[in-house]
């Protein structure tokens, strides 16, 4: 840099001509590169999201609008158009379509319920017991999540086996051991199948909650425990007034996600029980399944899909509204 001379005692200034002399910030050229590199990384993900769930949604929308039958399935586009007529047909409550997928959706929702509270259930009260200190502690953690980890297939057909009506390990623990059944129940036909499906999904699903609320609770200070344990409170009122409350943004979290996956699933009930389940275990996933590959009425299948699409969107919706409102009021 340059510098004029000045006399004794004065400042030196600069040329006007120097570099130092621009007015204002010169932009870096690699700047520009940084800032978007980020978007450039995601590019792939986004195209495998695209490709993988967005446009096998259109096309299903597209085809719920078509009489798309095993006569179409080469050209699926030359399908004549029926409008809202699979809609109709799925909403009819008083023809058997629509009543078959009501008595599915009602079926659905009370394994839903069932399955979420009881994995909620015992996932929190395993992870409460673990917080304390004792011999052993972590291999009973590892064990504890073992279900969660064994691959859908692997689990599912083990039970089915475990089922089994005259050789199966269930009757014999429950009618030769215990004497609490009169004979060898059949489990995977009838209204005993909606059981043995919950009780998969239970143990199936309560690890992944017991691993959410785990990673919750170590936030929770220990000094908030040790003043209620001061002050005379004792294990309930703890969990009650300290861990619950403390837990509330997690399990809010766990539910929604609990919910999604048990109301969507398909590989257990199929693996089960395959193409024909019993009426009493016709989950919709695998109801929406028959009417689409089984009878090979696509533009129903899809029509029902749309329409579960929009009933879980709906209650997402509804619960995310809720649940803001509660933590706004919460910090009112």
């Amino acid at each position: 840099m340059t510098t004029t001379a000045a006399p004794a005692g004065g400042k030196r200034t600069l040329r006007k001509d120097t570099p130092g002399a621009a007015r204002g910030p010169r932009r870096r050229p690699g700047r520009l590169r940084r800032a978007g590199l980020p978007y450039l990384l995601l590019l792939p993900a986004l195209a495998l999201e695209i490709l993988v769930h967005l446009v096998p949604i259109v096309t299903g929308i597209a085809m719920s609008f078509k009489q798309l039958t095993q006569f179409y399935l080469r050209d699926w586009g030359a399908a004549p158009w029926s409008g809202l007529d699979n809609y109709e047909l799925a909403v009819d409550f008083d023809a058997p379509v629509g009543a078959a997928l009501l008595q599915s959706f009602f079926v659905t929702c009370a394994f839903t319920v069932l399955s979420v509270g009881l994995c909620w259930l015992i996932g929190t009260a395993a992870a409460v017991y673990m917080q304390e200190t004792f011999a052993g502690r972590g291999i009973l953690r590892a064990l504890f999540l073992v279900p969660y980890a064994l691959p859908v297939y692997t689990a599912v057909i083990t039970w089915v086996f475990m089922f089994q009506r005259d050789n199966g390990l269930v009757n014999h623990v429950l009618h030769e051991q215990l004497g609490l059944t009169d004979g060898h129940p059949f489990w995977l036909l009838g209204g005993n199948s909606f059981v043995a499906l919950l009780t998969v999904s239970v143990w199936k699903g309560w690890p992944f909650a017991f691993l959410f609320i785990m990673a919750g609770l170590q936030n929770i200070p220990k000094e908030l425990y040790e003043a209620a344990s001061l002050d005379g409170a004792g294990m309930w009122q703890q969990v009650r007034r300290i861990t619950l409350p403390s837990l509330r943004p997690v399990n809010q979290v766990l539910v929604l996600v609990l919910f999604l996956w048990t109301f969507n699933d398909f590989n257990m009930p199929f693996v089960m029980f395959g193409e024909a389940a019993p009426e009493a275990a016709n989950l919709i996933s695998v109801h929406i399944y028959q009417s689409s590959f089984v009878t090979w009425n696509f533009g129903t299948g899809s029509a029902m899909s749309v329409l579960l699409l929009l009933f879980l969107l709906l209650v997402t919706g509804l619960y995310l509204l809720f649940t803001s409102r509660e933590r706004k009021a919460a910090h009112a």
